[in-house]
C-alpha cells in the first residue's frame, strides 16, 4: 500500500493505493528504465522573440503601407523561413498599436499606421 498526502493548489489529497507484487515490479522496472533529470542540469533559458524578425515584419509593413492578410502572411513565411514562425509574426503585428487591421472582402487587410 502507498499513501499519498498534500495539497492540488487549495485542495487537500490523501490518497491511498493498493499494489500488489506485480505492480510494484512493474513500477520498479519502469522507474529504472525512465531517467531522472538531475538536480544540476543547467535551466532552460527562456525563448527570445527575434528582434531581427519581429524589426522585419513591420518593415515589410511599412514599406507596403497595406496588405490583405493572404499576402502579408506569405510573406512573413518568406521572410521567417517556416509557416509558424510567419503565422507568430502575423500575430504579433494584429496586436501592434502601430498595425490597424479592418475587415477586407475575403482576408482582413493589415495597414501600417505607426511612425
Amino acid at each position: 500500500m502507498l499513501r499519498i498526502r498534500g495539497t492540488v493548489g487549495d485542495l487537500p489529497v490523501d490518497l491511498t493505493l493498493e499494489l500488489d507484487d506485480g505492480d510494484w515490479a512493474r513500477l520498479g522496472a519502469q522507474l529504472q528504465a525512465t531517467p531522472v533529470a538531475s538536480a544540476t542540469a543547467a535551466p532552460v533559458a527562456p525563448v527570445k522573440p527575434n528582434d531581427d524578425l519581429w524589426q522585419g515584419a513591420q518593415d515589410l509593413l511599412r514599406k507596403a503601407g497595406q496588405l490583405s492578410g493572404l499576402e502579408l502572411l506569405d510573406q512573413l513565411e518568406g521572410l521567417a523561413g517556416d509557416a509558424s514562425a510567419g503565422k507568430r509574426l502575423l500575430v504579433r503585428l494584429r496586436h501592434s498599436a502601430k498595425v490597424k487591421v479592418s475587415s477586407g472582402a475575403d482576408t482582413p487587410l493589415y495597414s501600417w499606421v505607426g511612425d
